[in-house]
């Protein structure tokens, strides 16, 4: 009981660790700037997005959100946004994703001039990986027991933080050769420079020798 107690544990430490929720106020504005939230995901992992919204449609605002990352994927795009809205997508590649809002003013008057009419009330909240898998539906459809459904959660996580490792060794293997190639080219380019120095200093030396014999000066 207390080895399943303290898996149960250490598999919600992690998934606490993986799931993050904030709370924003968004201005309504004629020609808003996105606000972003910015997550970085691995390859070919799930994540979901859950958005929660106040207002209604028709209060003068539209608040419009897009899904994207840093290579250029895009994953999703939905306008006027209200209530709660849940997306879900694997993503494409080991890259930052970028969840943008933008709030339109729709009308040039605030509705008796009240602060909910320019801002939106955002709760974000973003699960990757294993907190955005439903245990509860793969318990219920395998049939199993608590204490196995945490193992398979703690193999989750344990492969995710392998894969992680795996993609920061690659990176670090790559960025490392890049620093060689760097070195090398720098160290190359430095002889260069000094037998140039030394060759243009012989030649000096020669040349005017050569200029002083001329003019018989020495």
């Amino acid at each position: 009981m207390q080895s399943v107690l303290c898996l149960s544990l250490l598999c919600a430490f992690f998934l606490s660790y993986l799931a993050s929720a904030l709370h924003m106020e968004i201005p309504a504005l004629a020609n808003p700037h996105p606000v972003c939230i910015r997550d970085f995901v691995q390859e070919n992992q799930m994540v979901v997005v859950n958005v929660y919204t106040d207002g209604y449609k028709g209060d003068n605002q539209r608040l419009d959100m897009k899904i994207t990352d840093s290579v250029g994927n895009t994953y999703a795009t939905r306008k006027n946004i209200v209530g709660n809205v849940k997306l879900a997508f694997t993503s494409h590649n080991n890259a930052a994703v970028d969840i943008c809002f933008k709030n339109y003013q729709e009308a040039k008057w605030k509705k008796h001039g009240s602060r909910d009419s320019s801002v939106r009330l955002v709760e974000l909240e973003i699960e990757s990986g294993a907190a955005a898998r439903d245990w509860n539906a793969l318990q219920a459809s395998e049939k199993l027991k608590p204490n196995e459904i945490s193992l398979k959660k703690i193999e989750s996580l344990t492969g995710e933080i392998v894969q992680e490792l795996q993609y920061l060794k690659t990176r670090e293997e790559r960025m490392r050769d890049t620093n060689e190639s760097t070195n090398s080219r720098v160290k190359w380019f430095s002889v260069i420079i000094i037998a140039s120095l030394v060759g243009f200093g012989v030649w000096q030396i020669q040349y005017l020798r050569h200029y002083f014999k001329v003019k018989h000066i020495i």
